[in-house]
């Protein structure tokens, strides 16, 4: 559908995070479905926002993407407002489709800041936008993005922030680094639905080595969920303890599962996950997260305009 401008815009889809440590009960249960959480588990996860000053900036930073995105496609000649909706939190993805209907747009082209598709991520941000298009009488052409991890320029992207997470090790010690490919783990019950998640990450983290010009590499999962079913591994604490026994000293970590610095990177891996290595004896860093580095915005654009 084309039209006049103004008509055309973007959904930017993104997790969601309490904005204060009240907040973080009213947060986690609707991550349960409304279902309350015990006290001890709110008492956990928010003890865990503290640990990292009492929030994330994944707030701050998907509004910077959401500014820097509309101005690149401006820029671009491919104008189109862009909005901001979060799939756990304010401002809510349905809310935001409401704000998006009321302006005019027509045609919208949803994304949700999470490269990899599976049925439990990213099915669960379509969810939230055909249930509200359903409520609104789908008054936009819709173009939901389902994975966007093969884009070339996201593929070299982060290859470079491989290149540049190896740079914080010795320059003697550089070869010897094991580099390990993260994601957030999920229930093992999404291997029954022939779910593409594993796939595309392998294919990822296969495409970034290549790109970046690694020997090899490793594959590990992080933040698994407390809900009481068996969740993908290796965990990354408990690989730690593989890697070293196999004698690996220096272990730099990527999380090409995340674009963005939240609780799951500024703690599960910046606080935890180094504890563990520092533990053993070992050294771990991490790569930067894409943030809203300029970079990523013009992958994102490309996404957008492809």
């Amino acid at each position: 559908m084309g039209g006049a401008k103004g008509d055309r815009a973007v959904l930017l889809m993104a997790y969601g995070t309490p904005d204060r440590l009240e907040d973080v009960e009213a947060y986690f249960t609707h991550i349960r479905g409304g279902r309350t959480p015990s006290p001890e588990s709110v008492a956990n996860l928010r003890q865990r926002y503290a640990r990292v000053g009492g929030g994330t900036p994944l707030l701050q930073i998907t509004e910077e993407v959401r500014r820097r995105l509309e101005a690149e496609l401006a820029a671009a000649g491919a104008p189109q407002r862009v909005y901001l909706g979060m799939k756990h939190w304010h401002p809510y993805i349905a809310q935001t489709l409401q704000t998006m209907r009321d302006d005019g747009a027509r045609a919208v082209t949803a994304v949700a800041l999470a490269p990899h598709y599976s049925r439990l991520s990213i099915g669960g941000y379509r969810k939230a936008v055909d249930e509200k298009m359903a409520e609104l009488g789908s008054p936009f052409e819709l173009r939901f993005v389902d994975h966007w991890y093969g884009e070339p320029r996201f593929v070299q992207f982060v290859a470079e922030l491989v290149r540049q997470g190896l740079m914080q090790f010795p320059v003697g010690d550089r070869a010897g680094v094991t580099v390990v490919f993260t994601a957030h783990s999920l229930p093992e019950r999404i291997r029954t639905w022939s779910d593409p998640y594993e796939a595309q990450l392998q294919a990822s983290a296969e495409l970034v080595a290549r790109e970046a010009g690694l020997p090899g590499f490793r594959r590990a999962w992080q933040s698994a969920g407390g809900t009481g079913e068996p969740w993908i591994g290796p965990d990354i604490l408990d690989y730690l303890d593989t890697l070293h026994a196999e004698g690996v000293r220096d272990v730099l970590q990527v999380p090409i599962g995340f674009v963005s610095d939240h609780l799951e990177v500024l703690y599960d891996i910046d606080i935890e996950a180094k504890d563990k290595a520092r533990a053993l004896g070992m050294t771990l860093h991490r790569t930067e997260l894409p943030n809203a580095k300029p970079e990523f915005i013009r992958v994102l654009a490309g996404v957008v305009t492809r």
